[in-house]
């Protein structure tokens, strides 16, 4: 009934999970584009880390537009890896932070550039399956599938 699921991050990153291609088909792009909370999350635990490091107070107020710039930037962030320390320069200068701060993560950045792109497919892919499920467009068969028998759903 159901075939073609999730994609989140290109046909090799494709799952079954029971959404169905019309569903997947509009959610997926759109998230790719305009989802990035995991680029979101590492500026802010990246820009935190920063202030910390140099001995900056940021403050409320401070606190408030990283999480307001980081979220706008990672709207406009593209898919590319490392894109995220580009935009992490946008946000430390909202914050009167040293962009040369950028250099005390650059080490690690593959690394949480691959766990940012795991955390956005995931969205990706939890979205989707709340859309298929609003919409009736999604296979409990599938979405609930368990090697026993027993343990299925009715």
């Amino acid at each position: 009934m159901h075939d073609v699921i999730v994609i989140g991050g290109g046909p090799a990153a494709a799952t079954g999970v029971g959404a169905d291609n019309s569903v997947a088909s509009f959610t997926i792009p759109l998230g790719a584009t305009i989802n990035m909370d995991g680029t979101a999350i590492m500026q802010g635990v990246a820009t935190g880390f920063i202030a910390q490091a140099y001995g900056i107070e940021i403050g409320p107020v401070g606190y408030l537009m990283v999480v307001l710039t980081a979220t706008l930037a990672s709207i406009g962030t593209a898919g590319v890896p490392g894109v995220g320390l580009i935009m992490l320069a946008m946000v430390l200068r909202q914050v009167n932070l040293p962009v040369e701060g950028i250099g005390l993560i650059i080490g690690v950045d593959r690394l949480l550039d691959m766990v940012r792109t795991a955390v956005n497919i995931t969205g990706d892919s939890a979205v989707t399956c709340i859309v298929a499920r609003s919409e009736g467009q999604l296979s409990s068969e599938t979405f609930y599938w368990d090697e026993d028998p027993q343990k299925r759903p009715a």
